[in-house]
């Protein structure tokens, strides 16, 4: 992941969406093309789009990367946020709810409300061992060194759900 978004600074912002559904190149495009319009306080924000994990849109920003959020205003963010939300409508996809965890079972992408996903791993069906995406990364050094896809034991799924890595 060292090479995600190499024209930005380590220290630009990260924004994470998750998909119900794999993430098209087409809906992807679409965010890509509505990008250079993206201004914060007048002021154009440097940023790219891609898909990780095949149901992740990762956009990252930065306008002065010392200022909070890289520059990009609260505004600026909403601004960006409505641009995902109706690309998504638009290509047939919804925003996973910000209290449901993603999981890998049988190699498929999983969708669970926290008391199911705990049920799962009270019944032993997930463990620590458990692919989950990891939605926490907000600036770009943290999303190159950790990804998004990893054991649930690596992430706060972990110590949530009280998931070891298995022996």
């Amino acid at each position: 992941m060292n090479d995600l978004f190499p024209s930005l600074p380590p220290s630009a912002r990260v924004w994470l969406f998750a998909a119900d559904a794999p993430i098209s190149d087409a809906a992807l495009q679409s965010v890509r093309q509505w990008l250079p319009s993206w201004t914060s306080h007048a002021r154009p924000v440097t940023a790219a789009a891609e898909v990780l994990s095949e149901r992740v849109l990762a956009v990252a920003a930065v306008i002065t990367p010392e200022d909070l959020n890289a520059g990009v205003s609260g505004c600026g963010i909403d601004s960006m946020t409505h641009a995902v939300e109706q690309t998504f409508a638009a290509h047939g996809l919804a925003q996973v709810p910000a209290l449901a965890v993603l999981f890998r079972e049988a190699g498929e992408w999983q969708t669970a409300a926290r008391p199911a996903f705990r049920q799962l791993a009270r019944d032993g069906r997930v463990d620590g061992t458990t692919p989950v995406l990891d939605l926490t990364p907000t600036d770009l050094a943290t999303l190159r060194a950790d990804g998004v896809e990893r054991p649930a034991a690596e992430t706060w799924h972990g110590r949530v759900f009280r998931l070891g890595l298995a022996a």
